[in-house]
């Protein structure tokens, strides 16, 4: 019994990983896609490429997911947690997308986590919550507003007496390596964050006795299945983040991709915070369209995303609460 727990509470970490490839799929290509710097097919194809190249590149994030959030029991009990957790992030996941919203896989799987331990009575480590967590969704999504704006400052006065239409078409060309940086940077972080699952999975089942170390099989799948999600594409999310917010032109586009990446490199591999790669790349393109004026950007749209952001951790939360209670209930 406990193996066969073990192998669906692995599946349902890959099935997670699998809607958070095209769920989160827009944070690296949308910008890209509404500039016109690259087509749809194309664009998806590198992000997967990226996505799976970027998950071998680091492990730091993923024992910050295994080893500093939460404990749970050996056996059934710690099984029952995390399947619980994975069903939580999976719900928000799915409701995000169908409702075009780019909220945070990344916090519904914390979210997700701590609901389910708060239901199964474990420990949640809140100083890690506090400082890995909350702090890192707050302060990453404020740097890219601002260095979104402050680095699309630079290159319009770096570039201001440039031929506009010379300019458009070599930012263009540019955002094909920026679009690739930010796909690298959501492969670095968001397979990691179900790696670290799984590899709490196999601590529980007494398949291994390491929490900090990451089997190679396991990285492969994890890379895998975020790959194979995000070339199923998440347009509904795309088309939010391309173009409802502002109209982006390529400068802009690049700006925002660069910083985002940027972003997403030093969390990773100086403080090993898994930040949401949707809260940065939302607000870097915030940032950089804000140079056009206050009013260019749509601050309705940008109101009700931030608002999404806010619930997401509760919500997903509230979901592995409830699925917890129901697995208990049908098989106590």
């Amino acid at each position: 019994m406990e193996t066969f727990s073990l192998l669906v509470v692995i599946g349902a970490a890959f099935f997670f990983t699998y809607t958070n490839g095209f769920h989160d799929s827009a944070n690296a290509i949308a910008t890209s896609i509404s500039t016109r710097a690259l087509t749809p097919r194309i664009a998806l194809a590198m992000a997967a490429f990226m996505n799976m190249a970027g998950a071998f590149l680091g492990s730091g994030v993923a024992r910050t997911v295994s080893e500093g959030l939460i404990e749970t029991p050996t056996g059934e009990e710690g099984m029952t947690i995390l399947f619980a957790a994975l069903l939580g992030a999976i719900t928000w996941n799915l409701v995000a997308w169908y409702l075009g919203l780019p909220s945070s896989s990344s916090h519904a799987l914390f979210g997700g986590l701590v609901g389910a331990a708060l239901a199964g009575t474990s420990t949640v480590h809140w100083d890690g919550v506090l400082t890995k967590i909350v702090l890192p969704m707050i302060l990453s999504p404020v740097l890219g507003l601002i260095l979104g704006y402050l680095l699309m400052v630079a290159l319009l006065w770096t570039f201001r007496r440039a031929d506009p239409h010379v300019a458009q078409r070599r930012f263009r060309m540019a955002q094909t390596v920026s679009a690739a940086g930010m796909a690298l940077g959501h492969g670095l972080q968001d397979a990691q964050k179900t790696m670290g699952v799984v590899v709490m999975a196999l601590v529980i089942a007494d398949v291994q006795d390491d929490a900090g170390s990451i089997p190679i099989w396991v990285k492969v799948s994890c890379a895998l299945m975020l790959s194979l999600g995000t070339y199923a594409g998440g347009w509904r999310i795309m088309r939010t983040l391309g173009r409802r917010i502002i109209e982006l032109d390529p400068p802009r586009g690049f700006a925002a991709e660069t910083t985002a990446a940027s972003v997403l490199y030093v969390a990773s591999y100086i403080f090993y915070a898994p930040i949401s790669t949707t809260h940065v790349i939302t607000a870097a393109i915030m940032g950089s369209g804000a140079t056009r004026g206050v009013r260019a950007v749509r601050w309705g749209v940008a109101k009700n995303i931030v608002t999404g952001w806010v619930i997401t951790m509760p919500a997903a939360a509230a979901v592995a609460a409830l699925g917890y209670a129901v697995v208990r209930l049908l098989f106590d």
